[in-house]
């Protein structure tokens, strides 16, 4: 997301720094070739504290996003340290009490203090849904006017291009069975042992198949869970797949049935390449995204049998593809670029 946005700052004709604390993984290939790139080259996001001082310092740039919590924090701290008035904007993809579920009280209290500290001095706290803004707005006591809602630049035209590759895999495009898809992190806050359950019930009334596409610790689980179950046949764990969107595009149903989310853009994807969606109504982001159950059912979370049902019902009674891509217009890299540019550069506003 972050790197979509540099590329819409830049077509707006806004230079672009990319301070990367770590410069590893696959995103750094996506870096736009007109971004100039600081490589901070520090351990931890608290590491990288002395280099941001210094940046501020000698650049003064004209605003600073900050991705997540904790890079948001120390660049709060830098800009202390450095005496700048360069504004700082924190944009927030999670729901911070849904990642804290389970902790304990002292986990917490370490967690949320010095946000509550923090998050004051920030310009702009962003959040990518109105459940995140609603979440933070509440741990960190903001008052409504320093959060604002801004849509993720998830639907590219690369993206939309890579859609329309081919997929060459027999097993999944088998005809004569219905083709299931979700795409994630194999960890617990995916959902994807709920999703195994209720596939084990749809199965066991329609002919079909689930592909899941991802990688994660949770993956030795999700394998004996599904021999436990006798989906061998019918399910498969895809591993990362650097094209997931062609896949996207030739599913009959794609299945979200996350615990807790941000705003989780394999939803908008598989919306803006009309395929039909399934979602649970975790905090946050489908209920808006699904514009409250009228683009695709909304089920509760960890219910396999709920799941199973709004599955089997879609399968039964397929939604019009034509009309989910308006679902998610406000996603696209253009217009969610602008958005972040009215807010951190409003002196590029008209008058």
């Amino acid at each position: 997301m972050i790197c979509s946005l540099a590329r819409g700052f830049l077509e707006a004709g806004v230079a672009v720094d990319m301070l990367l604390i770590k410069a590893k993984g696959s995103h750094v290939d996506a870096i736009p070739p007109g971004a100039r790139v600081i490589r901070l080259n520090a351990a931890t996001s608290l590491a990288s504290l002395p280099s941001i001082i210094r940046y501020f310092r000698k650049e003064r740039p004209t605003a600073l996003l900050a991705a997540k919590d904790r890079a948001g924090r120390v660049a709060l701290l830098a800009k202390r340290i450095a005496r700048t008035d360069t504004p700082v904007a924190i944009r927030l993809g999670m729901d911070l009490s849904g990642s804290m579920v389970g902790k304990s009280r002292l986990q917490k209290i370490l967690r949320y203090w010095p946000i509550r500290k923090l998050y004051p001095r920030a310009e702009a706290i962003i959040a990518v849904s109105q459940g995140v803004a609603e979440d933070i707005k509440t741990v960190a006591h903001l008052p409504s006017e320093r959060v604002h809602v801004l849509p993720n630049p998830t639907i590219t035209p690369e993206m939309l291009a890579l859609a329309k590759e081919s997929v060459e895999d027999n097993w999944f495009n088998n005809a004569n069975h219905h083709k299931l898809l979700a795409v994630g992190r194999l960890t617990r806050q995916k959902g994807f042992d709920t999703l195994l359950e209720a596939f084990a019930l749809v199965r066991s009334t329609k002919p079909c198949r689930l592909l899941i596409l991802g990688e994660g610790p949770a993956r030795p689980q999700l394998e004996k869970q599904i021999n436990d179950l006798n989906l061998t046949d019918s399910v498969r764990l895809g591993g990362f797949s650097k094209n997931p969107y062609a896949y996207m595009a030739r599913a009959d149903l794609f299945v979200l049935a996350s615990r807790f989310e941000g705003s989780p853009n394999v939803l908008k994807e598989a919306l803006a390449l009309g395929t039909p969606c399934v979602a649970t109504d975790c905090p946050s982001g489908p209920r808006e995204i699904l514009q409250n159950g009228h683009f695709g059912p909304l089920v509760p979370i960890n219910d396999p049998q709920a799941l199973a049902t709004a599955i089997q019902d879609c399968l039964s009674n397929p939604i019009d593809r034509s009309i989910l891509p308006t679902a998610v217009s406000d996603y696209t890299m253009k217009a969610s670029s602008d958005a972040y540019l009215n807010l951190l550069l409003p002196s590029r506003l008209p008058g």
